[in-house]
């Protein structure tokens, strides 16, 4: 029979016509983001103890860190940019991170007007938070060596 299709197409803008909207209204209404969302980059630089691994990690090579050693001969953080213009958002980097000092973000909106603004310099845009200086949990000697004396 000829106009089948059309019935069924009417139908189903029919349908859709009385049901209730969906729309988010963007800058007004945030969007509820799901927890596994892969946004922005952000480090906690205490916790980064330079080894480079996401750098190594990474497939495109996006990730630079710079570090020096202090007088204990330990490596220190220096310096951490990401070149977001080349990032997959594959999350190597994220997995590959020891220490687990760098994470995602919900930040979704990376858009710029330049090039160059687009990159990140995660080590100089760091804000400390009270987070940051929590007191390790102390080893067992130490519990044992305070309660003996």
């Amino acid at each position: 029979m000829y106009g089948q299709g059309l019935i069924k197409g009417l139908s189903i803008t029919l349908k859709h016509f009385f049901e209730r909207k969906i729309t988010q209204q963007y800058p007004e209404e945030r969007p509820v983001l799901p927890d596994r969302f892969k946004g922005s980059l952000t480090l906690k630089v205490p916790k980064c103890i330079a080894c480079g691994l996401c750098a190594n990690s990474c497939p495109n090579n996006c990730i630079k860190i710079e570090s020096e050693k202090d007088e204990n001969n330990k490596k220190r953080l220096t310096g951490y940019k990401v070149m977001l213009e080349r990032c997959l958002f594959c999350g190597f980097c994220v997995e590959a991170c020891p220490t687990k000092a760098l994470l995602w973000t919900k930040d979704f909106e990376l858009t710029k007007y330049f090039r160059e603004d687009v990159n990140l310099d995660l080590f100089s845009s760091y804000v400390p938070s009270p987070d940051d200086e929590k007191p390790a949990k102390p080893a067992k000697e130490d519990e044992e060596s305070a309660q003996a004396s």
